[in-house]
């Protein structure tokens, strides 16, 4: 998801989620839809939602705002992961937050990711090697030590590298596994 609302939309969600008392961050959220997208499970963002508002009073005005923004993040998900001009995005905090919140933002993505593979019932180790690699390398973000991280120029180059890793890893995955799903090759 790029686009120039991203960050309003970022914490908006977040908002949602704490109102109805869900869990996963905004950009852990994410990670799972884009996990679930890239294994090709078939209505994605239907079991997406159901299994982030599971337990939720569905009467409830939170819950019903949660679920329209779910809904259109789903949308704007779907629509650049398969954009064919690679306009894809994690939605994560962005750059106006410090680096430490912004590294938490993209270890939750990519733990939200590797759960959402799961619920998708996707096997990792029958993907191709570079497509297997990229998802050991998103458990790999999980194990970062977050604690002391400083706002060094490093440490950004770091974190920016790692998000356009990210991007073009999550991309990978949905090219060998997504797209062959949904169009039957």
């Amino acid at each position: 998801m790029q686009n120039s609302d991203s960050s309003t939309f970022y914490h908006e969600l977040n908002g949602h989620l704490a109102a109805s008392e869900l869990g996963p961050s905004a950009a852990e959220a994410h990670g799972m839809l884009c996990a679930m997208l890239c294994a090709g499970k078939p209505q994605a963002a239907e079991s997406w939602i159901a299994e982030l508002l599971a337990g939720t009073d569905a009467a409830d005005r939170s819950t019903q705002a949660c679920r329209r923004s779910l809904q259109d993040l789903a949308a704007r998900t779907r629509a650049g992961i398969t954009d064919p001009q690679l306009d894809f995005m994690p939605l994560l905090p962005d750059d106006s937050v410090p680096l430490a919140e912004r590294a938490v933002g993209l270890y939750d993505w990519s733990r939200g990711f590797l759960y959402g593979l799961g619920l998708a019932g996707l096997d990792v180790s029958r993907l191709s090697g570079p497509a297997r690699e990229a998802c050991d390398d998103f458990a790999a973000i999980t194990h970062l030590d977050l604690k002391d991280l400083d706002d060094s120029e490093e440490n950004e180059q770091a974190l920016a590298e790692l998000t356009e890793f990210v991007r073009v890893a999550t991309l990978l995955v949905y090219e060998e596994q997504g797209r062959a799903v949904e169009t039957g090759t």
